[in-house]
């Protein structure tokens, strides 16, 4: 295959000539690898086996070697795509009580939502839109939309889903060449250098997903990026090794191992603090093709719901406020001259409106301090809004390096852009908007005190 492909490649001569230094013609690579795994011949599939699930964004500490800690297994896991209808359905099923209902495997953990009661579980996307159902016969619950694209995101990318998308419009496939390493193990060399193209598309309008072919004509990793509040332009992968490929009939090949990375395969810190990435994977080896049921219809509950940004306000005692609303709530607490808020949960919508709240009920008082509890990324995603502001976050010491290098910083967001990286103040790289916690902090006005304390040993973060 290799050689019919390369063949290919030198009978387009005018092709060649046009394209710059350093790029190929996508059509051939395109083509030979979609003969390969017969992907004309695909409609739709159905994957079964066991998987895990990362818990993306909630590690007890960001630390060398400190993957996502795993949730409780995914047994008689089932997976269906249909690539002409554009559904997906994923069934499980997961011991209770341990997890949001919401949450299925990755990103997307949000504490403070409902738990999940029942062990059967299913999560469903049909074009836009996206919910899920804690076990039989339950009312659907629908997904906020940057979740639901995200899982239609997820139909594409794995070798039929990406090929298929390369042809679609709009696709604009550009291909290159590399040489890549790859482990052979510890008695013999540690790396052979094997020749690849790269090929990258458009998925969905806006992500610019790459695929990994092989020598193989095999696609070995699918790589795009996707918003994160946190993390930013974060990496978003799955990998495929040749031996998982296996032969279902008519000419059709699909891997049975899945191996998803969100976050950066990064143990040793070489290019962040934050080393977690395995965010799910199994083996997933019953593959039923083309079993196409009729495709799953969208829910009225779904199709009208409305996502909006509500910030409730309650009085604690005078000139302290409980700002609720949502899953995770805030503090303001006013002092003689400026105002601290306790907590910057979710992501920059939320932050922003609490915000907005606290310049109503503390007009003309700048918010000095933000009081930060701990690093799960459930309660840190606006810790970059209250930086835009002007506010200096407090915080455990043990976090103050995963926030400078991998959250605080001059990183471009190119997905999603927040207000600190369209308008980066200089504070930024000079440092003066931190105040790093031991044992102890106080603030205090002369009549009103607050006191900020490191609480140890916890099993659910560490720098608390």
């Amino acid at each position: 295959m290799a050689a019919i492909l390369m063949g290919g490649l030198l009978g387009r001569p005018v092709a060649a000539q046009e394209l710059p230094p350093g790029y190929l013609d996508p059509g051939p690579i395109l083509q030979t690898a979609s003969a390969v795994i017969g992907v004309a011949d695909l409609r739709c599939v159905s994957i079964s086996g066991s998987a895990y699930a990362g818990m993306v964004g909630q590690q007890r500490l960001n630390g060398y070697e400190v993957d996502w800690p795993r949730g409780r297994p995914l047994t008689n896991y089932t997976r269906t795509m249909n690539w002409e209808t554009g559904t997906m359905v994923e069934e499980f099923d997961r011991e209770p009580g341990n997890n949001p209902a919401s949450w299925k495997h990755g990103l997307g953990w949000r504490g403070g939502t409902p738990i999940q009661q029942n062990a059967r579980q299913r999560f469903m996307v049909n074009g836009e839109y996206a919910w899920h159902v804690d076990g039989p016969g339950n009312e659907p619950v629908p997904a906020p939309p940057e979740e639901a694209e995200r899982w239609q995101l997820d139909m594409w990318l794995n070798p039929h889903g990406f090929l298929k998308a390369a042809m679609m419009p709009g696709a604009d496939p550009k291909a290159a060449w590399r040489w890549e390493l790859g482990e052979m193990g510890r008695d013999g060399a540690t790396t052979v250098p094997e020749k690849v193209f790269i090929v990258s598309i458009t998925v969905l309008g806006k992500y610019r997903v790459d695929a990994t072919i092989n020598s193989e004509n095999l696609l070995q990793r699918i790589h795009t990026w996707v918003p994160d509040p946190v993390l930013g332009d974060m990496n978003y992968e799955h990998e495929f090794t040749n031996a998982s490929y296996v032969d279902i009939g008519n000419g059709v090949r699909f891997p049975t191992g899945w191996h998803q990375h969100e976050g950066w395969d990064d143990n040793f810190q070489s290019q962040s603090i934050n080393a977690g990435h395995n965010a799910f994977g199994g083996t997933l080896a019953d593959i039923r093709a083309n079993e196409c049921d009729d495709p799953v219809a969208v829910p009225d509950v779904v199709r009208q719901a409305e996502f909006s940004t509500v910030v409730t306000t309650r009085e604690l005692t005078d000139g302290v406020w409980l700002l609720g609303g949502s899953s995770h709530n805030s503090v303001a607490v006013e002092f003689d001259d400026y105002v601290a808020v306790v907590e910057a949960p979710l992501d920059e919508s939320r932050s922003l409106a609490v915000i907005d709240e606290v310049a109503r009920l503390a007009p003309n008082k700048p918010i000095r301090f933000l009081v930060n509890t701990h690093q799960h990324h459930d309660h840190i995603g606006g810790l970059r809004t209250y930086m835009h502001i002007g506010a200096t976050i407090i915080t455990h010491w043990k976090n103050y390096e995963f926030y400078t290098r991998d959250v605080l910083n001059y990183a471009p967001r190119t997905l999603a852009p927040d207000m600190l990286s369209l308008w980066p103040p200089t504070e930024l790289a000079e440092g003066y908007q931190y105040e790093t916690v031991r044992e102890n902090y106080w603030l205090n006005d002369g009549e009103r005190s607050m006191h900020i304390s490191y609480v140890h040993p916890l099993t659910h973060a560490e720098g608390m």
